[in-house]
């Protein structure tokens, strides 16, 4: 069994079934020290990998959901200036204003958190392309060197490096330089064997049979112009729902009811009605 066959199974361990490029992308990071990217539609696993990849090895999950706006006293540093305050009053004219910056005083967001943490954890950056162009600027110095620093107490250096996951939907393009400093994989939305196999390992007590007309179904629905595609988050959603209704017949009713895990939109409602559920569970 070579190193990527072993990532496989210990993923598999967490719950997370993937592919051997995936296994050698975290085999990489493993062994680099590297960052690694990873793209690809939303709902193929992106964000659920990087919580496996905590459970197998071992350690705390740190995460930071990207949006717009988010800026570095959010993600790094701030210091606490209601209790510099404090201090400063409580102390009168004879506290120096470098008395003031001094740890105790320093609030931690997540990325400079995740450099302290011991043992050191999964840092998961998800979203990144939510986030300004700006912002790509902050976690060069992270990404590079898996150091941070604060002008006033120097410059933080990870005594163990964490492991880092970015995920991005691609909604916009990453810059060169984040890019240089990551390793990079792809997600798409898996084969249908992958589905299949994800499928029974969260949905045990389904049938191989209802499990591959679920996977067909899904298929189906990201071929339709649908303006939500189901990811494997909706597909495992959809067959625990007919796991409930076990001893009915699976009528198109029954399809029909259990499609709120599938459909998000009214449009693509519509679509699906224009195009026949009974049509989509048999094709």
């Amino acid at each position: 069994m070579n190193a990527c066959d072993i990532w496989s199974r210990q993923l598999s361990q967490a719950g997370y079934v993937c592919d051997d490029m995936l296994s050698c992308a975290c085999y990489a990071v493993d062994r680099l020290h590297r960052p690694l990217l990873v793209e690809g539609p939303a709902g193929v696993g992106k964000t659920f990998l990087a919580k496996a990849l905590a459970q197998c090895l071992h350690k705390p999950l740190v995460r930071l959901q990207c949006y717009e706006g988010l800026d570095a006293p959010q993600v790094l540093y701030d210091w606490n200036y209601a209790k510099q305050l404090l201090a400063a009053h409580s102390a009168g004219t004879g506290n120096s204003v470098d008395n003031l910056y001094r740890w105790e005083y320093l609030l931690e967001r997540p990325l400079l958190k995740a450099l302290r943490l011991r043992p050191s954890p999964v840092l998961l950056i998800d979203e990144v392309e939510r986030a300004d162009e700006e912002f790509e600027a902050v976690l060069l110095e992270l990404l590079g060197q898996f150091q941070i620093t604060i002008p006033e107490l120097g410059t933080i250096v990870a005594e163990e490096p964490p492991w880092v996951i970015l995920t991005s939907n691609r909604s916009r393009d990453l810059s060169d330089a984040l890019r240089r400093r990551c390793l990079y994989t792809w997600l798409d939305y898996p084969t249908p064997e992958r589905e299949l196999a994800i499928i029974l390992q969260h949905v045990p007590q389904l049938s191989s049979e209802i499990a591959q007309r679920v996977v067909q179904a899904v298929k189906t629905l990201r071929g339709w112009n649908l303006l939500k595609r189901p990811g494997l988050a909706e597909s495992i959603d959809w067959a625990k729902m007919l796991l409930e209704f076990r001893e009915e017949d699976y009528s198109e009713t029954i399809v029909r009811w259990t499609l709120s895990t599938i459909l998000k939109t009214q449009d693509d409602w519509i679509v699906v009605e224009n195009r026949g559920i009974r049509a989509l569970w048999t094709e």
